[in-house]
């Protein structure tokens, strides 16, 4: 159990360590800032800093509890996703709205890390 917070700890700092050396306009971990075709709430991410690094923090607490979830709970956790990413896409240009669902959907991915079954 301690080994598994460690390696989520030490990842998400390896994950903002990286943003910070990547140039700003490309360091968005989920989505490929240089597209041309970036939707509102993706250009407000790629342009602020804070956002694009709670974006590499929840893409990649998403992507090790995916490995970490038996198969029926990794399909609850990607329609979560899902229904999570239109939230956010909702927010349009608004940066406390997106902030805001950033914040709720951390909580929520570490509440599902904190109710993994774990062995004894």
């Amino acid at each position: 159990m301690r080994h598994i917070s460690t390696v989520i700890a030490l990842t998400g700092l390896f994950a903002c360590l990286l943003v910070s050396a990547l140039p700003h306009a490309a360091s968005a971990a989920s989505f490929d800032c240089e597209r041309a075709d970036l939707a509102a709430d993706e250009k407000v991410i790629c342009d602020t800093r804070s956002l694009n690094d709670a974006d590499v923090k929840m893409v990649t607490t998403f992507d090790l509890l995916t490995g970490l979830m038996p198969m029926g709970n990794r399909d609850k956790l990607r329609d979560d996703q899902s229904a999570w990413l239109k939230k956010r896409q909702a927010c349009g240009e608004d940066v406390d709205c997106i902030r805001a669902t950033y914040d709720e959907r951390l909580k929520q991915l570490d509440e599902a890390y904190r109710n993994l079954n774990r062995p004894l």
